[in-house]
Parts: structure tokens; sequence; C-alpha cells
């Protein structure tokens, strides 16, 4: 245990510090501290030594040079007990410092407002990381507090233990200090190597000349997709699936995270009631509905109602009672959802195993404003980065003699948006704002049709009447032909093949309505 006698204070992040602070001084800590911050813990009443009265140098450069002094880093990197550091402390007056509380210059919040080369060069900080690396290398003597939220439990320590922290506790918080400057640097790193030949003038680029990324652990998984594989869950920040809320069940898996995932991201597409059950990363039934959640989830099932046994559901809103009810009457291993009405939640916690998860507010994938949130998958060697695939049929172009009723073009543009999350080759059969047949994964795009109508007469569903959507363009016209078969009146798919003009005219021959999207949704 090493008591703290002495901590320096600057921070830009000042929540809590005034009360942190007054309880440091509580203890019989000696506070020394910087501009804005020393100001602000001075007018509660606590006693500061301002850091230029310390030094004996005044704070200069505009606050550019404040701490980066020897009888500042003296006293962080000084070791106790080495009879040679403290007989050059003692001959140049540099009293050891036991505490560094100190965050940095918000570096990550200024360029992500948009600003110029200039504020964002001036907002990298340069003492603030000194000084935390320092008493971080210094673990042993020096505590170094960067998180406000470690301040709780850092009093409750030294109240314990007479003003003292443990080295258990001191290396715990140095090893934050390595993460946060790692995070730092990359954010500055990943920042300037964006920048074009003339910043300010000209557009920055999408993606870095190089590119460090930082996660967080949450948890370590039982496995990865197999039993034979290790497997963790990092997050680039707290929102999406990493600021969900598990409320029951066992603990996720590597596949229930990707399934609920995928769950969360279709649910997310839709502003009216919202329904979607995945299994294997693919949806196996989806529907919306203006009259409830719980028509949704029934219509949803009925797509189909074997593969939804094991399978997770994603909700768009709050689950009620009724709809709780329903959801139990089968086996699945994961809900999830914006909240869940108290009664409700009691009723799937009947499920001791169901995982429930509370997503806060679901809202449709956006553009990343990180590269962390990009989409990334690895490969031999390296990584592939890609926006996100967030592109909508703005455009839509009717290709045939005839277009689309106003029932078949709500169901085409519902088929288009749920198809966006197959796996490709991707075909989606709807009626009535509910996916009646899908077709995921196979390598020829007829084979997907075939697997779709397959879908729907073993759900014993009506094909006659409904509408279809493609991924990708049809590179023949026999997924026409066999849908027109099967009684599909309309189709919505991106065109672009060199046969488009012989698939329009198979559409025409049939009186299909076509729509061409000029947009495709590749999944692989």
């Amino acid at each position: 245990m090493k008591k703290v006698k002495r901590a320096l204070i600057s921070v830009t992040d000042k929540e809590g510090i005034v009360e942190f602070a007054k309880k440091l001084s509580g203890l019989g800590v000696e506070i020394i501290s910087t501009g804005g911050t020393g100001e602000m813990i001075q007018s509660a009443g606590v006693n500061v030594i301002p850091i230029a009265s310390y030094t004996g140098f005044p704070e200069m450069l505009d606050g550019r040079l404040k701490t980066l002094h020897p009888k500042i880093h003296g006293g962080i990197l000084g070791m106790r007990g080495n009879e040679k550091h403290e007989k050059e402390m003692k001959n140049h007056d540099i009293p050891p410092i036991d505490m560094v509380v100190v965050n940095l210059y918000a570096f990550e919040r200024t360029v992500a407002k948009g600003c110029t080369l200039a504020d964002a060069i001036e907002n990298i900080d340069i003492g603030g990381p000194t000084m935390i690396r320092a008493a971080a290398k210094n673990y042993t003597d020096v505590a170094v507090v960067t998180d406000p939220l470690d301040y709780a439990s850092i009093l409750e320590e030294m109240e314990a233990k007479e003003g003292a922290l443990s080295e258990k506790t001191r290396l715990k918080l140095a090893k934050k200090v390595f993460a946060l400057t790692a995070s730092y640097d990359a954010a500055i790193s990943n920042y300037l190597s964006s920048l074009p030949g003339i910043p300010d003038v000209e557009e920055r680029k999408t993606f870095p000349d190089t590119c460090t990324l930082q996660f967080t652990k949450i948890q370590d998984l039982r496995y990865g997709e197999n039993p034979h594989q290790k497997a963790a869950f990092y997050a680039s920040s707290g929102t999406g699936l990493a600021g969900a809320k598990q409320l029951n069940g066992k603990a996720l898996s590597f596949n229930n995270i990707l399934d609920v995932n995928a769950a969360l991201s279709i649910a997310g597409e839709f502003s009216e009631p919202a329904v979607v059950i995945i299994k294997h990363n693919n949806p196996c039934g989806a529907a919306v509905s203006t009259d409830s959640v719980l028509d949704a989830y029934n219509r949803a099932l009925k797509c189909d109602s074997t593969s939804a046994f094991g399978g997770i559901v994603g909700i768009n809103r709050a689950v009620t009672v009724d709809v709780a009810e329903e959801l139990v009457k089968i086996f699945l291993e994961a809900v999830i959802a914006p909240g869940f009405e108290p009664a409700a939640l009691e009723i799937l916690k009947s499920k001791k195993n169901l995982r429930i998860m509370e997503a806060g507010v679901i809202e449709p994938a956006k553009e990343a404003a990180s590269l962390a949130e990009y989409d990334i998958k690895r490969v031999s060697g390296g990584l592939l980065f890609q926006s996100l695939d967030t592109g909508s049929a703005s455009e839509l172009k009717t290709v045939t003699e005839r277009g689309p009723s106003e029932a078949e073009l709500k169901d085409l543009l519902f088929a288009w948006n749920i198809g966006r999350h197959v796996k490709s080759n991707a075909i989606i059969l709807a009626s009535g704002s509910s996916t009646i047949g899908v077709g995921a994964g196979q390598m020829s795009r007829i084979d997907s049709t075939q697997v779709a109508f397959m879908k729907a007469n073993n759900a014993g569903l009506p094909v006659k009447g409904s509408v279809l959507a493609s991924d990708a363009f049809f590179p023949f016209r026999d997924n026409v032909d066999l849908a027109a078969e099967k009684g599909v009146t309309a189709i919505i798919q991106p065109g672009g093949s060199i046969r488009d003009e012989e698939v329009i005219a198979a559409a025409n021959e049939h009186g299909i309505a076509m729509l061409f999207t000029g947009i495709r949704h590749f999944r692989h």
C-alpha cells in the first residue's frame, strides 16, 4: 500500500473533479493544479498550489507549456526506495508526486464536429500524455487517474486504507493509460493520414493511408463459431449492440452476437412496427404492420416456422404482454427490442435460458463516423474496409410496359430492404409487407429463386400475387419465367445485365411489372 500525499490535477473533462479534489484534500492530499482546472477547484474552497508557483516557471505559449518541467516529471518518475533517485530528487528540490489526475484534450470530438487543420493540431495534447505515461510507467509508486468513472472507487479505497492505494489498483489504473494513449495516438494518426494534399481545401480521404484501430473487450465468450475456437467480444463504442443490456438468459455466444446484430440491423430498417426472425445470420421471416407488433410477429413466423426454432427475434418496438406470450411458445435463443413492459419481461424470464436484450433506440444503419465503425473483413495478411451498405432504392425506374400498383410498390420496397441483409445470391418473396419465402446463399440465382418458392410452399403460403426482390441483376430470363409460372406479379432488381432487354421482354410477356434500382446489395 502506498499513501497518496501529493496529487497533480489537470483535466479537460471536468465532470466530478471538484468533488474528487475536495475529498482528496479532506484526506490530507496536497493538490497541484493547472489553469482552468485549478481555478475551478480553488473557487470551490479547496486549497490549490498553482503549477507556476510549484515549478517556479510560468505557464506560457498559450498554455502549450505548463507541466513539461523536471520538477513535475522528476516527482512522477522518481522511484521511491531507490537511494540514487531519492538523493537526486532531494538535491534538486523535487518532491514526489503520488497521484496524477489527467485526461486529454478532446481531439476526437474536435475533428468529429469538423474543424480546420490548425484547430485539430491545437487539440493534440502533449503534456497530458507525457504525464500519464510517466505515472503509468512508475505505477509501483504513483497512481494515475484518467477516467472520471474511477473517482468513486479510488476514494472508497483511500478512505478505507487511510489515504493509501494498493499496487493492484495502481496497476489497473496504469493499464488504462496505455490503452488510452494508444487510442489517442491512433485517432491523430488516422486523421492526419486521411488529409489530402492541401488540407482545408481538398476533400479528406475516405480511407487514410495508414489505419490504427482500438477496441475494448466487453467479454470473453465460451467459444467461437465452433467449440474448438476461442472468442471474445470487443467494442469500438458504447452504441448499437455493444451498448445493449442483457436482462436474462445465458451469456451470448459468438453466433448469438452475429445473429442478434443481424436482427438489430433489419428491425431498424422500418419506421412501422417490424419483426424479424434470424437463423444463421439470414432472415427466415420478417414483417411490418400498420396494426401491431403482434400482427407483425405472427406473419413473420408464418414465413418459416421450422427455421424459426432456435432463432433470434428482433423487434423495433417495446415488447408488450401479448407479444411476450407468443414468443415463449417456441424455443428461441434471444430477443432484442428497444424495451420490455415489466409484465412482458416477467413472462419472457419464465424461459430461464432465453437471452433478453434491451437495445434502447433501434435505428437504421448510418454511415460510419470513424474507421472502427466501417464494415471490416479479415483476409489472409490484411483487412478489407468498406463503408456500410446504407444505399436505398431512391431512383426507381420502371422498365416494363406495366408499372407496379401502389400495393405492389409497397411490397417491392419492403422486400428490397430485407434483401440487403440476406446472403447472396438473395431472392425475397413478399406479400402484404411480409416475407413468404427467402432464398439465400446459393451459388446460382436460379437456385435461390427455387429455394424461395420451396420455402413458401413448405409454409403453405400462397405465392400468387406476391412480389420478388433480387439483390443483383438477373443473368438470364429463367428467373422471370419461373416467377411468372408461380404467380409473381412484380419484380425489383438492380438491372445492369448484358441481357437486361431479354429479361425485360420476358417480364412484358408475362405482364409482370419490373423496377430497376440501379444499385445492388451483394452480401458475402
